[in-house]
């Protein structure tokens, strides 16, 4: 017989336990288990006054936007919807069923006002990430580093040269937060920018292509990750740039043993981090292993004698070509930090090698890094059965990057600047953590309806 629905909608009290109504395996409640937003509170009061109408709670401002990134509601204004309608959100937000949801216009003040000067983006972030370490979801021996391109919320259309780029028409004082903070970091550089392209709207972003795609304006975000569980250490929102990236790398390092006492055995990465200048800093300053392909030029492809053809004398500081003649050097290295060592242009006109090794210049010049010692340490680390391992290690890193764009939906941002960028970056880097804690160390509830009767 076809039922029918008999329900009432016009009672006037109702016994209602929001608790009661949030399923057991619901992912809020792993991540409210390991968000503590305690003193959160205590870090903020200094930027409140003391006097006026109270102001909106600033956790649930945080616990708002940590429903919002960990599950891919990238509008503040639909998450103020779904925060007012889903009971679940309700319920990990510490609203009752009667409570006011904030309106979206409060967490654009906060977010440009008392969050960004307190960092409490970064508190949050480093909370969640004690607590990681707290559960013995991070190792501390090895990291791993990458970058990942994120569109900026710039138009392709609305671009100039940077020889173009109105800067003594733009008003500091009235211009939008985007561009008085670009102008803010080219006072202190002291210089005009030389790029090619410049966003009026985000003119921090960088213009950059991926390969086989059309241009566009982006930022870099850079992910330290612990490869034990895929924890990520430290975010930093940088320039879509090489030097930029491995800027990123050396502070995020940095900031992790300094903030947390911790540094790895070895770091992983690709070959655009095999820069030699890095390799040197991880070598010789940090005494950290590089598990990372050496970023090599020497190698020549048109058949003739090679770098490596040529034996190294560490003690007499030359090179010996395959004839037996020697290779000297002044030892003043160039700007970019290399050392040239030349031959003698009569030893080379009579060699039977020359066409083999030089035969379009007078001399062989062959340069060598004030870092090569380092190269050859990541070289030699390349040949061992932990390097190897790393390298399966390093996909981690960009697992985290595909669940970003795929899953938490940060395939473009919402917030401009540099400042905005690293905002977005580390509440997606605190919601990964968060869901991963709650995924793995959440007991799984039992499935009723396959257990035995």
């Amino acid at each position: 017989m076809m039922g029918q629905q008999l329900g009432s909608q016009d009672r006037l009290f109702y016994s209602f336990n929001l608790e009661a109504h949030v399923p057991a395996d619901h992912l809020l409640r792993g991540i409210n288990r390991f968000l503590d937003l305690s003193e959160l509170r205590q870090r903020l009061a200094p930027f409140y006054s003391h006097t006026g109408r109270p102001s909106i709670d600033p956790e649930l401002m945080i616990r708002m936007l940590m429903v919002g990134y960990c599950l891919g509601i990238r509008s503040e204004r639909r998450l103020c919807e779904e925060v007012h309608l889903n009971l679940a959100y309700r319920w990990f937000c510490r609203l009752g069923l009667e409570d006011a949801v904030p309106d979206h216009s409060t967490f654009s003040k906060n977010r440009h006002g008392r969050f960004r000067e307190s960092e409490a983006f970064r508190h949050v972030f480093e909370t969640v990430l004690q607590r990681c370490m707290a559960e013995g979801l991070v190792g501390g021996e090895g990291f791993a580093v990458d970058a990942s391109v994120v569109r900026a919320d710039a138009s392709r259309a609305h671009r100039v040269s940077g020889e173009e780029f109105p800067y003594g028409d733009l008003d500091p004082e009235h211009g939008t937060r985007a561009v008085r903070e670009y102008l803010e970091a080219l006072d202190e550089a002291g210089e005009m920018s030389a790029r090619k392209s410049v966003s009026l709207t985000d003119p921090a972003a960088s213009w950059t292509a991926a390969p086989g795609g059309p241009a566009f304006f982006a930022y870099s975000t850079n992910y330290l990750v612990d490869v034990k569980a895929g924890i990520v250490l430290d975010v930093e929102a940088t320039a879509a740039h090489r030097t930029k990236e491995l800027d990123a790398t050396k502070k995020m390092i940095e900031r992790v043993e300094e903030r947390f006492d911790v540094k790895p055995k070895h770091l992983i990465g690709d070959m655009a981090y095999g820069a030699a200048p890095l390799l040197g800093w991880l070598v010789e300053k940090k005494q950290i292993e590089p598990h990372v392909p050496v970023w090599d030029k020497a190698e020549r492809q048109d058949g003739t004698l090679s770098r490596r053809d040529f034996n190294f004398d560490a003690e007499n500081d030359r090179y010996t070509c395959p004839a037996g003649r020697h290779l000297h050097t002044t030892g003043r290295p160039t700007a970019d930090g290399t050392i040239l060592y030349r031959s003698k242009n009569l030893e080379c006109a009579s060699c039977p090698l020359k066409p083999q090794c030089c035969p379009n210049t007078p001399q062989r010049k062959i340069s060598r890094s004030i870092h090569e010692a380092s190269r050859d340490v990541a070289r030699t680390l390349a040949n061992t059965e932990t390097y190897r391992q790393s390298r399966r290690d390093r996909k981690k890193v960009e697992m985290l990057f595909a669940h970003l764009k795929r899953i938490l939906k940060l395939d473009r941002l919402r917030l401009r600047g540099r400042t905005g960028a690293q905002d977005e970056f580390l509440l997606a880097a605190t919601a990964q953590n968060l869901r991963r804690m709650a995924k793995w160390l959440v007991p799984k509830a039992p499935n009723l309806d396959l257990a035995p009767a």
